[in-house]
């Protein structure tokens, strides 16, 4: 991109930043369904191999369609590179994995999505990484939870679906006295409310499947590297060889290189191709979330048969001077809402006609679920808690669709309540 380029607005970027032209001119990114990529030598496949020269090999490691979204999305979150994985999961195990050790710790927020939080208390567990838990928002927590064998902080830019905000620049200020990276996945905020470069982060980690992705069409992930973390660093002897080759493409070098390549959690070339899609209209989509979600919430706030709404964007929520203060008049397009128990949050779901129940976020089209017994039906009473989860609980992903419409949905149902 350049230097012109990067003082485009950010609805331009989203059209043009990291975009080259395809064959023949192409404006729209061809997706190249190949699993492997011939070369004209064997010296021309050895240089790829070891470094010396750039190249296409094999979809598992790397694809041309691939390429252009993690240049994109590079480009929108501030951050020097990029690679996708087949899923947000993935982007997360990914990225994390690069970075820990056994007998290493991670100091993550307690208020998770639920995938994340399986990963971290069992899964990693088993392969003797510890995760301590602490509430993000608390920064005397964060401080005390830091300690010799901390590796990593991560935390989410609004806990989904507990909805806290920490102060990640903060937190981020933290890290950077212990000399350790912060991760944070911003799944639910994208670049369109705040850019991990700006908030502090040093690796993005993003869920494309989402509001990224915009259409619930394409399953992927990614994760961003910012470029400010100095990995040649006592703590973190494995970049040693990395870090000597590649400098400050360390991290990409190490993710992409040896974890992505031997997971193989790779995106495929079509799903990178409608994700490549979905950001050209995400300012768009994401200026009318914000604003749904910011109706229907004042709209709950006025029902009888409604206990309570939490939505960073309403006044009176114990979130909303955070979150105003790094996201500006944007508080993002998820909502929670809770009812008199778990059978009147049933009778909601089922009722309404216009909303979806499916397990997803940042659809265009407007979902509802009941987590206690879906995303966190694994979960007992305190990690519930924990998570913000409870069994009156209705989370809500407002599409954007007309908000006439979405709040006349809710209404009919409630009224059968």
């Amino acid at each position: 991109m350049t230097d012109k380029a990067r003082t485009y607005g950010f609805e331009t970027l989203l059209i043009h930043g990291g975009l080259e032209p395809g064959p023949a001119g192409a404006t729209t990114v061809p997706i190249v369904q190949s699993s492997s990529f011939a070369h004209a030598t064997a010296e021309d496949l050895e240089d790829i191999f070891r470094g010396r020269k750039i190249g296409q090999v094999y979809t598992r490691v790397g694809n041309p369609t691939t390429e252009s979204l993690e240049k994109r999305l590079a480009v929108l979150e501030g951050g020097q590179s990029a690679v996708a994985t087949a899923s947000g999961m993935a982007a997360i195990t990914t990225a994390v994995m690069a970075i820990v050790r056994a007998g290493d710790e991670i100091l993550s927020s307690s208020s998770l999505f639920g995938g994340t939080f399986s990963l971290f208390r069992d899964t990693l567990s088993a392969y003797g990484i510890t995760t301590r838990f602490v509430d993000p928002t608390d920064l005397e927590a964060v401080k005390a939870g830091i300690n010799e064998k901390t590796r990593l902080i991560f935390l989410e830019t609004i806990g989904n679906p507990k909805m806290d905000v920490p102060d990640i620049p903060a937190v981020a200020q933290l890290a950077r006295e212990a000399g350790i990276p912060l991760m944070v996945d911003a799944t639910v905020t994208t670049p369109y409310l705040a850019t991990g470069k700006d908030l502090g982060a040093d690796i993005v980690v993003h869920s494309t499947s989402k509001f990224i992705n915009g259409t619930g069409s394409a399953i992927g992930g990614a994760i961003i590297d910012v470029g400010r973390f100095n990995w040649q660093s006592a703590k973190f002897p494995h970049f040693e060889l990395f870090f000597k080759k590649y400098r400050g493409f360390a991290f990409t070098a190490r993710v992409r290189k040896l974890i992505h390549k031997d997971f193989g959690a790779c995106a495929a070339p079509m799903n990178s191709f409608l994700l490549s899609e979905g950001i050209e209209t995400l300012a768009l989509r994401m200026e009318r979330h914000c604003s749904n979600a910011l109706k229907l919430a004042q709209f709950l706030q006025l029902q009888p048969k409604v206990a309570w709404v939490n939505y960073p964007g309403l006044a009176d929520n114990p979130y909303h001077q955070a979150a105003k203060k790094l996201y500006g008049d944007r508080f993002g397009g998820v909502l929670t809402f809770g009812l008199a128990d778990k059978v009147a949050a049933f009778s909601f779901i089922n009722g309404v006609r216009l909303a979806r129940n499916l397990a997803n976020i940042g659809d265009a089209k407007t979902l509802v679920i009941h987590p206690a017994s879906t995303i966190c039906a694994d979960f007992g009473p305190e990690e519930k808690g924990l998570m913000g989860v409870g069994e009156e609980m209705v989370r809500v992903s407002t599409g954007i669709e007309n908000i006439n419409d979405i709040i006349e949905d809710f209404r009919l149902s409630l009224d059968q309540l």
